[in-house]
Parts: structure tokens; C-alpha cells; sequence
């Protein structure tokens, strides 16, 4: 929920940053571009971490670089100090999913785990919502860098995490093996290096059409007509983000887990990125409000949804000696494969216009779903 508070900050406000600084939509794009880059850095560094010193330790460590550098966005005076702030978050932002997911993972009995991992990723549509929410006051009273000033609050929470939040039983029975045995560390690699790929391949696409799309589509939403946009105020931009979260992207979460748990992980996350493919054309090229969110909220559903199974298949699919680095680079290594995503959907839509650009993510949507038929189903499976 933090993450998504703190990274979808800047989408949200992008319009207005666009104004401010006179940023073209390619621009615009390229500084998310550099937040996944680092993304990608941050989620492999930090999970080497976390498998050495602790879940919890590096949870807590990554919070607080993203808070800080969400907070120094607000201070930004150019293009590249916002820039340089952005990367800087992206390590953290990339640290804090796999160390979290990995903990949860390591907690929860295995009939249950889906539907634990299904409410882990379903606060991201809440910290998006509360965020466009927050966005949405702030800038209707003050500027756009109270926003980011906003954005420096989640650091409050490692106090608590560092406090009540114990490491997994797990990983501590692992410590051992983790630090004294490299060789077998070696041959857990090759063990799993095929699943990793195709994990990794679809998370790339499935991560380019999630960037690519929601990225703009705050922009989309609030650009003036004559620049490609719907030209919504404040309070309907504001109201329809916050539906498009809450009614959209957290039962999709949700309802992952719940399927996942029945019906097997590879089954559901197919239909999911399918359904998504699908979905995102209707939406793109929709042109009255209500359209625009009935078509918003399934492609919110089916195209967020699925990261719960991503995260689900890797905390099966990987031991715990190198969980929390393996599913770094399954998730986060695909956001820097995907990072240029906010950046060609920008430059799409500066040429074409956006929808065109949307239709670049439904195609991914669809490349993703060929991957997801790659990996194996871990249905049932104990975490080893």
C-alpha cells in the first residue's frame, strides 16, 4: 500500500508536472522509465539482502529510501534533479515488494497462502486510490510539491516493523545453509533457472502493458482534449481513480487468491492476462465517461489482478535459501526489462495518441499470457 503511495505519486500529478516544466509526453515517460530502471537495481540488491540479513531488516530499509526520496521529489527545480529523485525511490520502491512478499510467503500455511499473497497485492490499489485521493486535496489547496512532501510519511512504519514484526521461522532454520554453502546455493539456480525465465519473460510483458497503460492513464484522463486527453476536473479525475482502484484493481487482487487457492495458480493467471488483452482495446478507444470507466474497470481487474499470481508461483516455485533474489529479479528485473514502457507509450501516443499506445499494451497483455503457458503449476506445492 505504501509503494503504490509513494511511486503512483508522480502519475498523478504528472499532468501538472508536465506544465510545470514544460515536459514533452516522451520526457514525461522517460523519468518513469528511470524509477523502473532502478527498480530492477533495487529489487535484486535488496534481495541479496534480505536472504542474508533478514526479511524484515530490508523491508524496513527500503520503506525508508522511497519515503525520502518521494519527500526531495517535492524540492525538485528541474528536470533532472526530479530526474535523479526518481531513480533514487525506484531502489526502494524495488526492494520492498520482493522482501515483504517473501515474508508473508514464509508465514502462511499453503491452503492459505494464494489468498494471504491476493491481500498483499491488493493494497496497492488501495495506496494508488489513497494516494490519487491525497493528490487530489493537496493540489486543490496548495502545489504539486506538497504532494511529494506528503509522500514521506510511510517511513513512520519501519518504527512499527522493526518493533512487532518477527522474522520467518523459515528463513531462520535456512540462515545456516544461506551463508555457509555457496555450492548448493550454485545448484538451486540451475534447479530452477527454466521456471525463473518464464516467470521473468511474463512478468516483462505483463509489467510493460501495466506501466505502459496506467502510467498515462492519469494524464489520459486530465489532459485537455487538444492535447489527446478527456479533460476531466479535479473532482471527477479524482473520484474516477479512486473508483478504478477500489472497485476495479482490489477485487482483482482478491479474487486471484480465492481462484488461485481452487482452481490452480497457472490456470487462473492465464485467464487473467487473456481477459486483460481483451479488455484494454474497449477501453482505449472509448469516448463517453461511463464507457470510459465500465471498460476502466475491467481492464483494472484482469490487468492488475494477475501480479498476485506472480507473486504466488514465485514463493512456490523457489527455495528458501534464494527466495527473496529470485523473486527480485522475476518481478522487479522486469520492471527495468519493461522500463521503457512509460516512455514508447508516450512517444506512441505524442505521435498517434494514446489509445494507439493503449493498444501497444493489450498486446503485451496477450505476449504475457503465451508466457504464463511456460510455467509450471505449483497447486498445493510446501515451500521447501
Amino acid at each position: 500500500m505504501l509503494d503504490a503511495f509513494d511511486v503512483m505519486l508522480y502519475s498523478i500529478v504528472l499532468a501538472t508536472l508536465m506544465r510545470e516544466f514544460g515536459m514533452s509526453k516522451a520526457t514525461a515517460g522517460l523519468l518513469n522509465t528511470f524509477t523502473l530502471i532502478a527498480s530492477a537495481i533495487g529489487s535484486v540488491a535488496f534481495g541479496f539482502l534480505a536472504d542474508r540479513f533478514g526479511r524484515r531488516r530490508m523491508l524496513s530499509q527500503s520503506i525508508l529510501v522511497y519515503s525520502i526520496f518521494t519527500f526531495a521529489c517535492g524540492f525538485s527545480t528541474s528536470i533532472t534533479m526530479l530526474a535523479v529523485f526518481r531513480f533514487l525511490l525506484g531502489l526502494g520502491m524495488g526492494g520492498e515488494w520482493n522482501s515483504g512478499a517473501t515474508l508473508v510467503a514464509e508465514t502462511w500455511p499453503t491452503a492459505w497462502r494464494g489468498r494471504a499473497l491476493g491481500i498483499v497485492q491488493s493494497s496497492w490499489a488501495i495506496g494508488y486510490a489513497l494516494a490519487a485521493l491525497v493528490a487530489g486535496v493537496v493540489l486543490h489547496r496548495s502545489s504539486w510539491r506538497w504532494v511529494f512532501f506528503v509522500g514521506v510519511f510511510p517511513a513512520l512504519v519501519t518504527l512499527w516493523i522493526q518493533k512487532d514484526v518477527p522474522e520467518p521461522e523459515m528463513w531462520r532454520q535456512h540462515r545456516n545453509n544461506i551463508n555457509t554453502k555457496p555450492a548448493a546455493t550454485s545448484e538451486l539456480w540451475k534447479k530452477v533457472r527454466s521456471s525463473l525465465i518464464a516467470l521473468l519473460s511474463m512478468n516483462t510483458f505483463g509489467m510493460f502493458a501495466w506501466w505502459g497503460l496506467f502510467t498515462w492513464i492519469p494524464a489520459y484522463l486530465a489532459l485537455p482534449v487538444s492535447k489527446g486527453g478527456h479533460n476531466f476536473s479535479t473532482l471527477d479525475f479524482t473520484t474516477f481513480l479512486m473508483v478504478l482502484n477500489l472497485c476495479g484493481m482490489l477485487p482483482g487482487y482478491l479474487l486471484f487468491g480465492v481462484l488461485a487457492d481452487r482452481f490452480g495458480r497457472k490456470r487462473t493467471l492465464v485467464t487473467y492476462l487473456a481477459l486483460a488483452a481483451g479488455s484494454v482495446p474497449a477501453f482505449a478507444f472509448a469516448s463517453q465517461p461511463v464507457t470510459i470507466l465500465l471498460t476502466g474497470l475491467v481492464s483494472a481487474f484482469f490487468g492488475t489482478g494477475f501480479f498476485t499470481g506472480s507473486g504466488i508461483l514465485g514463493s512456490e516455485l523457489f527455495p528458501t535459501a534464494i527466495r527473496a533474489t529470485a523473486l527480485g529479479i522475476s518481478y522487479n528485473a522486469a520492471r527495468g526489462l519493461s522500463a521503457f514502457a512509460p516512455l514508447l507509450i508516450g512517444s506512441i501516443g505524442e505521435a498517434h495518441g494514446l489509445p494507439w499506445g493503449f493498444g501497444a499494451c493489450a498486446v503485451a497483455f496477450a505476449a504475457a499470457a503465451l508466457c504464463a503457458l511456460l510455467i509450471p503449476e505449483t497447486h498445493g506445492a510446501e515451500l521447501a
